[in-house]
């Protein structure tokens, strides 16, 4: 049985190669997906899914869903077009496809998680938590409903991106990754201890376009190294954030993990804001008892790149020998 699976993103390029990644992947059944802003706004976000279910033919298999559009801090959210491109796809411009088939609220998602429920549906979250939070806020106990969720989010112990010390999605939103986290039950965090080390190279790219099914990775993951390569000339190539936490759901044995307590930052101080910190007390005596009551989060925190190389790659060009 494949696993069922709900994607909440911001559909960049990153989103969007995981987006493929989920359809080509034989394990995983893509059911939905919440577009948010984030990477982009909400508009360009729904019109890239559009964009790529239309392209590989799965129009209007996957339901399609309008996530937020502003974060809950109510702020006006920052897009990034010099790392994702003006619309989210490098140097592509997908047509506005938001019409037909795509949802105006979260009944759809309610819908979807009742008629999975007892397939062990996963949610992914790819990108600002906003509209995940808002499900718990609303609908707590179909919640309870939801096998496991898996986020790209944080980075413990090493830099962040949006900050020194935070990681873009949860800066984007603190308030709702503190929230999410304090909620779900089953979470697994993938950051950017292990994102930043699921690296394609341009050798990996080009093969994937010589060889594979999907042409339009090629000039996605190029403009996407090119902002990296400005950013740290000595990195290799394209981290694949939101494409290794998609292959998290099927490949755990890709990983290490640790068990612990996270707490966010929600100061409005930019350098901490949203920084992801994780206790790592060795909790004796006094503090058993709090310990065994604090909720602990699966965090990924070591990747083992040659499994990821061979899953991604294999899966990528359809070449099960790689």
């Amino acid at each position: 049985m494949t696993q069922k699976v709900l994607v909440f993103g911001d559909i960049g390029i990153d989103d969007t190669v995981a987006l493929i990644y989920g359809l080509f992947d034989d394990a995983i059944d893509v059911v939905g997906v919440v577009a948010d802003y984030g990477n982009v706004s909400r508009d360009k976000a729904v019109a890239n899914v559009n964009y790529i279910r239309r392209m590989f033919g799965v129009d209007p298999v996957i339901k399609v869903i309008l996530g937020a559009e502003i974060p809950m801090t109510g702020e006006e959210p920052e897009f990034f077009p010099e790392i994702h491109g003006e619309y989210g796809l490098g140097p592509i411009k997908p047509p506005l496809l938001n019409g037909a088939g795509v949802e105006e609220n979260f009944f759809e998602v309610i819908q979807l998680i009742k008629q999975y429920r007892d397939q062990d549906l996963v949610i992914v979250n790819i990108g600002r938590l906003t509209s995940l939070a808002t499900l718990f806020i609303l609908y707590p106990y179909i919640m309870e409903d939801v096998h496991e969720i898996y986020m790209m989010g944080g980075a413990f112990w090493v830099p962040g991106n949006a900050t020194a010390v935070s990681e873009a999605n949860f800066y984007g939103d603190p308030i709702a990754a503190h929230l999410v986290l304090k909620n779900a039950h089953n979470v697994t965090i993938i950051p950017m201890n292990v994102t930043m080390a699921a690296i394609a190279t341009p050798q990996m790219v080009d093969y994937i376009h010589r060889v594979g099914k999907a042409e339009i990775v090629k000039p996605l993951l190029d403009y996407y190294y090119n902002y990296y390569k400005q950013r740290n000339p000595d990195i290799e190539g394209s981290p694949l954030h939101d494409v290794v936490t998609m292959m998290a759901v099927v490949y755990e044995n890709m990983f290490t993990f640790r068990s612990l307590p996270v707490d966010i930052i929600r100061d409005e101080v930019d350098v901490v804001r949203g920084q992801s910190i994780a206790d790592i007390r060795p909790y004796v005596d006094v503090l058993e008892h709090e310990a065994e009551e604090e909720k602990h989060h699966r965090i990924a925190v070591g990747l083992d790149y040659w499994q990821f190389y061979h899953y991604f790659m294999a899966n990528m060009t359809g070449q099960a020998g790689l």
